[in-house]
């Protein structure tokens, strides 16, 4: 009850993130008043990691592989940039605080995929609290930040028009085999991070045959719920105690990476002939439903979408990969 009554209140609120934050308050406040951790089931759990991933190949699944094609090199020079800002941060992070592991302290830092990461991170053994927390802190800080730039820049004024997409039957049942055959299809692939990559795969290959796959609004409510009480569950004192003690370590490399995707924004804008603006939504570090927002809102190019999802590719990649990578290092 905790958590529909402030995601109701965040929602008419309009706070980013509201469903996910009301869940992690709401599992929060009676894990520290219990003194206990709130246990997840684990098809809870395999369903939100799931939807999770369906939710992540929409922009994949939207954009023109033309586009994609013509924009690798510029997605590339973001996605090293931005990744490799995560993973310095990360391990410096690590390596400040004996209780984050590297695996923790990187994941939190990677820009891009925040609903994705806390799953992966669960995966991964890493501290999925601390995870989410970190993520949603800084999606939080881009989402807020983006439409207050917005009059400070050049932007174009081709809105679009929007049109409403009703439920259909067809998508839903395959939403349902995604989300059953998901998983084992990574398994049996040999996927890096298969429980989030599995699904992922498996919802572009049937978007090739069933257009329109899409979470209605009340499953995606869900997924954010699921995502929540996974991380405020399993909050306690000493949780708190370190997010705490890390919280300015953490802003700090917020708006660091905000000033290094600013900067970057500049040589995009010159490589691919932008606006700032457009440059600058293309390059943002994360909060990818606002960034599409702003992009279908002004009318901008496809340079921001396709860059947008170039990065979220690598991004999981990387994330994927993350242990193999750590134990070579």
């Amino acid at each position: 009850m905790a958590t529909f009554a402030c995601g109701f209140l965040f929602d008419w609120l309009h706070v980013p993130a509201g469903w996910i934050l009301a869940a992690i308050v709401g599992s929060a406040s009676i894990a520290l008043y219990t003194g206990q951790d709130l246990p997840i089931h684990p098809l809870l759990k395999r369903l939100g990691r799931s939807l999770i991933a369906i939710m992540a190949a929409a922009p994949i699944v939207a954009a023109d592989p033309r586009e994609l094609a013509h924009y690798v090199l510029p997605g590339l020079a973001v996605s090293a940039i931005t990744i490799g800002i995560g993973i310095v941060g990360g391990l410096l992070l690590a390596r400040s605080e004996k209780a984050i592991s590297r695996e923790t302290g990187v994941l939190s830092m990677l820009a891009g995929g925040a609903s994705v990461m806390p799953m992966l991170a669960h995966d991964m053994g890493a501290d999925y609290r601390y995870v989410t927390l970190t993520q949603y802190l800084r999606l939080l800080t881009v989402t807020i930040s983006l439409p207050l730039l917005v009059p400070l820049m050049d932007v174009p004024r081709g809105a679009v028009e929007h049109h409403n997409v009703p439920y259909q039957l067809v998508p839903l049942i395959a939403i349902a085999v995604i989300v059953i055959a998901g998983e084992p299809l990574g398994k049996l692939l040999r996927l890096p991070a298969p429980t989030i990559l599995g699904p992922m795969l498996l919802t572009i290959l049937a978007a090739q045959l069933i257009p329109g796959i899409a979470l209605p609004a009340e499953l995606k409510i869900a997924t954010f719920v699921s995502i929540g009480w996974v991380a405020g569950g399993a909050l306690s004192i000493p949780a708190l105690k370190l997010f705490a003690r890390q919280l300015p370590a953490t802003f700090a490399f917020i708006f660091f990476l905000l000033g290094a995707c600013a900067i970057t924004a500049i040589g995009l804008m010159w490589w691919l002939d932008l606006t700032y603006f457009e440059a600058y939504l293309a390059s943002s570090p994360g909060a990818l439903e606002t960034v599409l927002a702003l992009t279908d809102e002004f009318g901008a190019g496809p340079a921001i979408a396709a860059i947008q999802v170039i990065r979220l590719i690598a991004i999981l990649l990387v994330a994927g990969y993350l242990p193999k990578l750590l134990k070579r290092r």
